[in-house]
């Protein structure tokens, strides 16, 4: 009997928020199951929705300022601060998401994390003695060159001029002046909560494997790519800690290579769950489950690297609890996600991805009725020992 589920999803990008998708699930699940209870804990995997998930879990508060865009515009940006603490939270994507570039200006060339770099610089303002940054979700791939810059850093080229926004100029980085760096970074704890798959450099560099998601062609790649080398070696030599490793550290190409950048100033490049997820409580509540119910955009053989349904269905197998998990869209190897019972795709018919993304949450409640009336009925069909079919007996074991 299911009297408790547990519905922890992570948003849908361009599509739901956590929250959304979240309650869409819950909408499902009250069809079928309408006495149960139902525990909604939306995740954040330090992409969008994280400032505001965690102001609200600990009562904390968001902070409203403007900063730059990723094509360089000013936007409405926020960053939170923890209630009870004093430590504020920067979410990258709030300043330098890909939701925030136009699709005919995606070119990680010129984009910039600069405006991350003014969310510290206001954080650092309100006195705060710890800074969290979340990454995920970015627009970017400049290694946190925008960042350091907005912090103070004067990166120029062999003529000693400064270099412009963005990953494309990074070839021509000759040296960085550290001087004008924002002195108060030495006073506090700079933590990066990211996924430490994501490497700055090599084959399965950041250029590489996001580059083309955030719209760079073949050859921009390869051109992101050989700038992001130059960046970790200059990098490296003028600001960094000695020993520090920018090139294939675990983490560095976090949000288009923002870790790299963040770890040049000292900050430690953490993995995201083990940093977030704490301010949830989300071991205790899935102890409690009959069902856990996850979910995202897109499951693949991606999903084990660091995503929110393998994240959860890892901690749930702690707890021996069940795991559905639902998806946008189910690839290579969405089957075979460590610690998922099952897995169900929300389309129930092909359709156009504009029209999936205006009827996410409706397609989502759905997809989760029909997989629950399933679940349903299985606990009802009569055991592998006692049931006949055709008047012959199941066989006690069906491969």
């Amino acid at each position: 009997m299911l009297t408790r589920v547990v519905v922890a999803p992570s948003g849908f990008k361009e599509s739901l928020s956590a929250e959304a998708a979240a309650d869409a699930i819950a909408a499902g699940v009250r069809r079928v199951l309408p006495d149960a209870g139902i525990d909604l804990v939306p995740l954040v995997d330090g992409g969008e929705g994280t400032a505001l998930a965690l102001a609200a879990a600990t009562g904390g508060r968001i902070v409203t300022v403007p900063a730059t865009g990723p094509v360089g515009e000013t936007v409405p940006a926020h960053f939170a601060v923890l209630g009870g603490t004093d430590t504020a939270v920067v979410e990258m994507a709030a300043v330098a998401g890909l939701s925030l570039v136009p699709p005919g200006l995606r070119d990680p060339r010129a984009t910039t994390t600069f405006g991350v770099g003014e969310l510290i610089r206001s954080a650092l303002d309100l006195g705060v003695r710890r800074i969290l940054v979340g990454c995920g979700d970015s627009g970017t791939s400049d290694g946190g060159a925008g960042a350091l810059q907005a912090l103070g850093a004067r990166l120029l080229d062999g003529d000693g001029r400064e270099l412009p926004y963005g990953g494309g100029g990074l070839t021509r980085l000759h040296r960085i002046d550290p001087r004008g760096l924002d002195s108060r970074l030495a006073d506090v704890e700079l933590l990066v909560a990211c996924n430490p798959y994501n490497v700055l450099c090599g084959e399965r560099g950041v250029a590489r494997v996001f580059g083309p998601q955030k719209g760079a062609t073949p050859e921009q790649v390869e051109e992101l790519s050989a700038g992001l080398e130059n960046w970790a070696r200059v990098l490296t030599r003028d600001v960094a800690v000695p020993g520090t490793e920018l090139r294939h550290g675990p983490g560095t190409g976090a949000s288009g290579g923002l870790g790299a950048g963040l770890a040049s100033l000292g900050a430690r490049l953490l993995p995201r769950f083990d940093v977030l997820l704490d301010h949830l409580d989300l071991d205790a509540r899935l102890a409690r489950a009959d069902l856990v119910i996850t979910a995202e955009g897109a499951m693949d053989h991606q999903t084990p690297r660091g995503k929110v349904p393998a994240e959860v269905a890892r901690r749930a197998k702690l707890h021996g609890r069940p795991v559905l998990a639902l998806a946008g869209t189910l690839g290579e190897g969405a089957h075979h996600v460590p610690g998922v019972d099952a897995c169900h795709g929300i389309l129930p018919a092909p359709m156009e991805l504009a029209e999936a993304l205006v009827r996410a949450s409706e397609l989502l409640t759905d997809a989760t009725e029909r997989a629950l009336r399933m679940i349903v009925l299985g606990a009802r069909l009569p055991g592998p020992a006692h049931a006949e079919v055709s008047g012959t007996q199941r066989p006690s074991s069906v491969r």
